[in-house]
């Protein structure tokens, strides 16, 4: 297996656009702001959605064109999240309706997303005026569709890999976005990806959600789950190698591709939180059980003092074992280690649940890297779980007190 350029587009079949059309007023005209990914057959498609009670119009609308676990293309808005806002329904069904028409495919085999300000009226005109454009430019153009998904994402987010199994290469790849509003059960953020496999609907559904379960659903920025979360895949069967229908060797050599690219994926969206200066790794090892270790990395990564220790450099390990506390998972304090990590060196902070003494200058030079991990030991089984953040900031604040202008 080995990383290959391409983004959404590497796979057999796949072509993309991303366009500037004036989503957002005043938006700059060189922010991109409209994506269309789309395959010239008709895909096995699965999708991951919000677990928040309240779901976005996109968000309703592209699950039920699953049900026959079926696509051909995704568009996708920023700018807006067509959420909680007047006629979202309506608006959601044109942008379906504007692709299908565009591309001659039924209405059902479009997905849609968006991402935004919620509660605000989408500007549908500009989406509707922008279109032929958006159609024409139609092309390996991974990244302009990359940009077009971004909010207030630092840079774009695109990856690919390929790997050989039964004599034939099958690709994957995709984009994504992601900065605020991010947090276990998704986040504000949209994942398309594409494969040149041909896989079973319910195996790649099943898949894609064992992916996400191990890399999307395990990071956080803020503690806050979007109205908007999607994660589409659509599998183009054009690699030529034999279909997947069963949970065999085929079926592994997949789906790990699958988590590799969603792993990445979940290190690029935790690194760029909004405000970040640091990717925080937590790694739970010794567990009894992946849950328990699942659970204890969960609370340690969304815990604002353990992110805002992290951002002032300081081996308080007193809040690591406090947000594993209150986790709710079961485990024995007398038996817990901790460890601070970075490129700078290593630390241990805490050993048999007591703190240890410590070089606290050492300390600070470990933990003034870009990317510090927390490992975590419990002696009490051989389970681990690995989860992502990243420090919280003075930044987060100013970027989120005025994010509707």
């Amino acid at each position: 297996m080995k990383p290959i350029s391409g983004g959404v587009t590497a796979a057999l079949g796949f072509n993309a656009a991303g366009i500037h059309c004036g989503v957002k007023a005043g938006s700059l005209p060189s922010k991109k702001d409209l994506a269309l990914i789309a395959c010239e057959t008709r895909c096995a498609a699965a999708g991951v959605f919000t677990l928040n009670k309240v779901k976005a119009a996109p968000v309703i609308l592209s699950n039920s064109h699953l049900t026959d676990g079926a696509a051909s293309a995704v568009i996708v808005n920023s700018g807006n999240a067509n959420a909680c806002a007047p006629r979202e329904e309506e608006n959601a069904l044109i942008m379906a309706e504007l692709t299908a028409n565009g591309l001659g495919i039924p209405i059902t085999d479009v997905l849609v997303a968006s991402t935004g300000v919620i509660g605000q009226q989408l500007n549908t005109a500009a989406i509707t005026n922008g279109f032929s454009k958006l159609l024409s430019a139609l092309g390996k153009n991974s990244s302009d569709a990359a940009e077009a998904l971004m909010t207030t994402d630092t840079y774009k987010k695109e990856y690919a890999l390929e790997y050989a199994h039964g004599g034939k290469t099958i690709k994957i790849g995709g984009i994504c976005k992601g900065s605020g509003m991010i947090h276990p059960n998704m986040g504000t953020l949209l994942c398309i990806i594409t494969t040149d496999a041909a896989i079973n609907p319910d195996l790649l559904n099943k898949a894609l959600h064992e992916a996400v379960r191990v890399s999307l659903n395990r990071i956080s920025v803020d503690g806050d789950t979007s109205t908007n979360d999607s994660c589409f895949i659509l599998a183009s069967g054009l690699s030529g190698a034999e279909k997947i229908d069963a949970e065999d060797e085929a079926y592994a050599a997949f789906q790990h591709a699958l988590k590799t690219l969603c792993i990445h994926f979940a290190r690029l969206l935790a690194a760029d939180g909004e405000g970040a200066c640091r990717l925080i790794t937590c790694v739970t090892s010794g567990a009894p059980d992946e849950l328990t270790a699942e659970i204890l990395g969960k609370a340690v990564i969304s815990s604002s003092l353990v992110k805002a220790a992290i951002f002032g450099a300081d081996a308080n390990v007193g809040r690591v074992l406090c947000a594993m506390g209150y986790s709710g998972a079961e485990f024995d304090l007398e038996k817990v280690a901790v460890t601070f990590t970075s490129s700078a060196g290593s630390i241990a902070v805490c050993h048999k649940g007591k703190g240890l003494v410590f070089d606290e200058d050492l300390a600070e030079k470990i933990l003034s890297e870009k990317e510090i991990t927390i490992d975590i030991n419990l002696y009490s089984g051989n389970h681990s779980a690995t989860c992502w953040g990243c420090d919280l900031t003075y930044d987060y604040v100013k970027i989120n007190g005025d994010y509707r202008s």
